[in-house]
This record gives structure tokens, C-alpha cells and sequence, in this order.
């Protein structure tokens, strides 16, 4: 589902070569890297949901020519501009037309990692479900699900900045808004997943959910 939010940090805004730019990319690129570089596999294909203007996929395709990485976004306007921004890195496809939030998209067992940057707290909590739902069971064995975002600990925002953004998403549609953390955790070790949480910069979290691997592999 497509919504029409208005965010303090607008991804509709173009950089110095004419790319749809989102600053808060650009501040969190690096942590983002290191949270997830040591902890992608070590080939196969890496599928990002809701790509947005691709300058974290494009990051990681560059540091991992060894890869393959696959964009997704329901708005045409991002995907050509995700195709823009990569264009030049022969290890990034072409940006799928995929709604992370509809049932019915994955194949099963076709990607070692699945990444979510920054998306959860823009969906309710039933598209959240059917995500997850979908995100996991794309997963092969030992396969690796990324999300990072701004969460709720306890039900609760941690700083004062956190609470105004909540507040101002809910004030906008009132099925959207920070997600709790323990909620996710819970979710994903329910669908078997071992769970791991990290500490990000600006008060964000990662939380990797890694599928086990089979006995003998």
C-alpha cells in the first residue's frame, strides 16, 4: 500500500546528479553497513522491501560485488529512480514491482537475506503481519531478515523526538506508528527464527531474525 505521508525527512527531494535523495540515508548508511556487512551470507541473492530511492541498496551492492542484490518498490517513480541510482553496479536487478504489505509475493526458499530499512513504523499492524509472513518464508535455510527503523521499547518511545514523530505519524493515519521491538522479536522467534537485536545511532534498532540452518549443512 502506497501512502502519502508527510515526513520530516522527504525522499522525494533530488541530489547533485538528479537522483531522489533521502538524507536520512545518507546518515545512517554507514551504521547500516556495518550492522549488516559481517552478517550477510557469503553468496546469493539479497532482496530489499520498499527500496524507496535505493541508496542503501546501492551501498551494499558496492561493498559486495559477490552478491546479487534485488530491489522492490510499489511506485513506479522510485522504482525508475532506484534503476537510476544503480545503474552501473551489474550485481543490482532491476527494481521489482513488489507490495512488501500484499499477500501472495514471495517464493519460497529463493533469497539468503531480506532487508526492511525504515518501513514499519509507515505501516499497520496487519500489513506488518502479512510482511513478516512473506519476508520469512522467501528465506532459505540460514537465510538472514534485516529490519531497522525507530521501534517502542515496552510500549514506550525513548526520546523526546521519537515521541513527537509517533505522535505526528498516528495524528495522519491512525493504523500506522512506531512498532514495539519485543512485539517483533516475539513474532519472529514464534516462526522459528533466532532473534537478534542492535543498537543503532539516533535511538534506532536493527533486529535480524536468521533462519537455522539444516543439521548437516
Amino acid at each position: 500500500m502506497i501512502r502519502r505521508l508527510d515526513l520530516p525527512d522527504t525522499a522525494g527531494a533530488v541530489d547533485g546528479s538528479g537522483l531522489l535523495h533521502a538524507p536520512s540515508a545518507d546518515r545512517n548508511r554507514e551504521a547500516i553497513l556495518d550492522a549488516l556487512l559481517p552478517r550477510l551470507p557469503r553468496q546469493g541473492d539479497v532482496l530489499e522491501l520498499a527500496s524507496g530511492t535505493g541508496q542503501h541498496i546501492a551501498a551494499l551492492a558496492a561493498h559486495r560485488p559477490d552478491l546479487s542484490f534485488h530491489p522492490t518498490e510499489p511506485d513506479p517513480e522510485r522504482r525508475a529512480a532506484i534503476d537510476a541510482r544503480c545503474r552501473g553496479l551489474a550485481n543490482v536487478a532491476p527494481a521489482g514491482d513488489v507490495d512488501a504489505c500484499t499477500a501472495g509475493w514471495s517464493l519460497e526458499g529463493t533469497a539468503e537475506a531480506v532487508m526492511v530499512v525504515n518501513l514499519l513504523h509507515l505501516i499497520s499492524d496487519a500489513e506488518m503481519s502479512v510482511l513478516l509472513d512473506e519476508a520469512v518464508r522467501v528465506l532459505s535455510p540460514g537465510g538472514l531478515l534485516a529490519i531497522y527503523g525507530p521501534f517502542l521499547r515496552g510500549g514506550v518511545a525513548t526520546s523526546p523526538g521519537d515521541l513527537t514523530f509517533d505522535a505526528s505519524l498516528r495524528a495522519q493515519d491512525s493504523a500506522i506508528g512506531f512498532k514495539e521491538v519485543e512485539v517483533i522479536e516475539t513474532v519472529l522467534g514464534a516462526m522459528g527464527l533466532d532473534v537478534e537485536r542492535i543498537a543503532m545511532p539516533a535511538n534506532n534498532l536493527m533486529v535480524i531474525g536468521r533462519v537455522p540452518t539444516l543439521p548437516g549443512f
